[in-house]
């Protein structure tokens, strides 16, 4: 019986959580394309795929961009026929207080987690429907469920995607697509790193004790690897994942959000 080869776009996967995903379905034998605002940087793209050793292409993409993420999925319809698995990891993060958090900040978090996340899904829809297969997963966050003093916009967006995965996935049941979100809690990426410098300039702690207090924020006073989200999302895009959809997955370490 010849073995299906799939084909997957993972958005925001040059960095974090995207890149050990992307890694991941390439060893399982998937047909990977990354689509990254730096994707169209041949030269950062060798040297990023190159240091992993991951054969995947990797091409420029701005998923606040409705032509853009037209023009990305367009692409790999027409080089591989139609698009299979979808994981979005694009994301971004910036803090501000509620009462003075500017237009642009809101903006641009909520139309690049969310809003980007939606463009995605809207494109490759009707691919996986008319395939009768599908998997769509969205990186979402703890703080969907927990709110965070100055991060408004991060946990809204977070939050929104939530909601657009169950009705995604009632819409993708009849057809075999499945939609399920993941929902970590501090995992060692860029943003954390973000988190981490904002704190040190604040209390003037070293980085060790930073790093300290988020790993002791969870049960098990660790913080979680970008490869084990990685191993989750290879399950749930199998077809042994099939049955699993309309569910946020947290990869919380014991906390109770």
């Amino acid at each position: 019986m010849t073995q299906v080869t799939r084909t997957a776009i993972v958005t925001g996967g040059l960095s974090g959580m995207g890149l050990a995903i992307a890694r991941r379905l390439v060893r399982d034998g998937v047909d990977v394309t990354i689509g990254a605002r730096r994707g169209g940087d041949a030269e950062a793209v060798r040297e990023i795929l190159g240091a992993q050793g991951i054969e995947a292409r990797a091409a420029a993409l701005d998923v606040r961009d409705s032509d853009s993420v037209a023009r990305f999925v367009s692409d790999v319809v027409a080089r591989r026929g139609g698009v299979d698995i979808l994981v979005n990891a694009a994301g971004v993060y910036s803090e501000a207080p509620v009462a003075d958090h500017p237009d642009a900040v809101w903006d641009d978090q909520i139309d690049t987690n969310l809003s980007g996340t939606f463009r995605m899904i809207r494109a490759v829809m009707p691919h996986m429907t008319a395939a009768g297969w599908g998997r769509i997963v969205n990186l979402a966050s703890v703080a969907a469920h927990q709110g965070m003093a100055n991060n408004a916009a991060y946990c809204a967006s977070k939050a929104g995607l939530l909601g657009l995965g169950r009705c995604v996935s009632l819409e993708g049941a009849p057809h075999g697509v499945t939609c399920v979100s993941i929902s970590p809690t501090w995992v060692e990426t860029e943003m954390l790193k973000q988190f981490i410098d904002a704190d040190i300039a604040a209390s003037g702690k070293s980085s060790e004790e930073i790093r300290a207090n988020y790993a002791a924020s969870n049960p098990q006073h660790q913080l979680v690897q970008p490869e084990e989200i990685a191993e989750l999302a290879a399950f749930l895009v199998s077809d042994a994942g099939r049955a699993i959809t309309m569910e946020d997955v947290q990869v919380n370490a014991g906390s109770l959000w």
